[in-house]
């Protein structure tokens, strides 16, 4: 099923947002314009503020922070190809991205977050081998 970018001249941001695969529901693209997480040309808008093509979207998802210009507008939600065709990011925006997923690498590979509350009896077996106990 192929999805066409059709030339149009407005559309409602929560709409764009959820085409172009920010939020897996409008609702979801609601609530975060709502809270101050979207932000077009710099202002807090409203969902049913209308986007053009041309225009900085500033958005901040889970713990990702996007920058990007409005590229065209999308009738429907397509497949991820066709919804990154609706935008370009800002460079300084996507390596910002990637510092921030390889520092999450980071934590996440680090020993201290593999501790999860009391030890089991292996656990404390290896305790007591290694302090000598």
């Amino acid at each position: 099923m192929a999805v066409e970018i059709n030339p149009l001249d407005t559309m409602r941001l929560d709409k764009w947002l959820w085409a172009a695969r920010f939020f897996k529901t409008r609702s979801l693209a609601t609530q975060a314009i709502e809270h101050g997480r979207v932000k077009l040309n710099g202002e807090r808008v409203k969902p049913a503020h209308d986007v053009r093509p041309g225009d900085r979207l500033d958005i901040h998802a889970g713990d990702a922070d996007w920058t990007l210009r409005v590229q065209a507008l999308a009738m429907q939600r397509g497949s991820a190809p066709v919804a990154q065709a609706l935008y370009e990011e800002d460079p300084a925006s996507q390596a910002r991205r990637q510092q921030q997923a390889s520092e999450r690498k980071l934590v996440v590979a680090s020993p201290q977050t593999a501790l999860k509350g009391r030890p089991t009896k292996r656990d404390r077996r290896l305790i007591h081998r290694f302090t000598g106990e």
